[in-house]
């Protein structure tokens, strides 16, 4: 970063320049990461009975926030360069200290890599460190073609790429962040398949009330109401291990939360969501 920050000042380059501001927010993002899971590890309280899992989503939202204000001010900086009539870039440096920063980013995305898929708290620093990538690409393009040509506008051009190809690399982050924080089902559960597998159970009439969401990375939970047929014989401790069997190696839902009933009447004072239950879905056209 900070070879990034003199090369860009001696050579005039906006791309090294704002590659180098990207860096530091590598380094706080890695930071933030790390304090995240820290926190995380934390028990459970009587004031937050989750504990402090979801201090990792929230770093992760910091983290894409910032990838987005970083592409504002690179294409608020390029937007200044396109109206200059000439602007006098040194190729070599630009070229030189670009290599080293794509050296040093391949080595880090490759390490953060590993656990990326496990965490969208890693993910978050992860996808800081591609972007920089990125960057370190355009730069090194930046000071091949200024060393051959001597068309600096490559510079500013290349700068906008990069920011755009960060908000691209950026977006799924934050969708994923929102879907948490939002509480929506996880992308590899199917609600519908869930409750059809618990509905072919012997004794079950049908579940409803049924809520899924994730805690933070590969941390899912389940709630629901299970009425049970009132002639079932069977004994209701084994259908509710059957019911979080299938649930658990099915699903990979760990905490599972049924409640069983045996009449309707139970659940007349309770507001429930079942409207999206009651429509299974249909082929287009049907």
């Amino acid at each position: 970063m900070v070879a990034e920050v003199i090369g860009g000042v001696v050579s005039g380059s906006l791309a090294l320049i704002a590659d180098a501001g990207h860096m530091l927010t590598d380094a706080a993002a890695i930071g933030m990461a790390l304090f995240a899971m820290w926190i995380a590890e934390r028990g459970a309280t009587i004031e937050r009975t989750y504990g402090y899992y979801r201090t990792e989503i929230l770093a992760a939202f910091i983290n894409a926030l910032a990838l987005w204000l970083i592409v504002g001010w690179i294409l608020w900086e390029a937007f200044h360069r396109f109206r200059l009539d000439e602007h006098h870039v040194d190729g070599w440096p630009v070229l030189i200290v670009g290599v080293g920063g794509l050296l040093i980013n391949i080595a880090a995305a490759w390490i953060l890599h590993r656990s990326s898929g496990h965490s969208i708290n890693v993910e978050g620093a992860f996808q800081h460190v591609l972007a920089d990538l990125m960057g370190s690409v355009g730069v090194v393009i930046s000071g091949v073609v200024i060393i051959l040509t001597r068309w600096t506008l490559i510079d500013p051009i290349l700068s906008v790429v990069i920011g755009l190809l960060i908000l691209y690399s950026s977006w799924n982050l934050v969708m994923q962040v929102f879907r948490v924080l939002l509480e929506g089902v996880p992308e590899h559960i199917d609600v519908y398949k869930l409750c059809s597998d618990i509905e072919e159970l012997p004794g079950v009439t049908v579940i409803h009330d049924v809520h899924v969401w994730t805690i933070t990375s590969g941390n899912e939970v389940l709630t629901a109401h299970v009425l049970v047929d009132p002639a079932f014989a069977g004994s209701d401790q084994n259908l509710l291990d059957q019911m979080q069997g299938i649930i658990k190696l099915r699903y990979t839902i760990e905490h599972v939360t049924i409640q069983l009933e045996r009449s309707a009447i139970q659940c007349d004072v309770e507001s429930h969501h079942v409207g999206h239950l009651e429509h299974a879905q249909r082929p287009i056209g049907v």
